[in-house]
């Protein structure tokens, strides 16, 4: 299942969600990204 199917709407709520915000970088690889790619590699 796919949640975000169009580019642009993704775009626009990742625009809503930052704006105003501070993102903060730290340098090391997201757990659930990781186990996302484990994931898939598996199949």
């Amino acid at each position: 299942m796919k949640t975000f199917t169009d580019p642009r709407l993704c775009a626009a709520i990742v625009d809503r969600l930052t704006f105003n915000g501070t993102i903060l970088e730290t340098g090391t690889e997201s757990y659930r990204l990781a186990q996302t790619k484990a994931k898939q590699q598996r199949r």
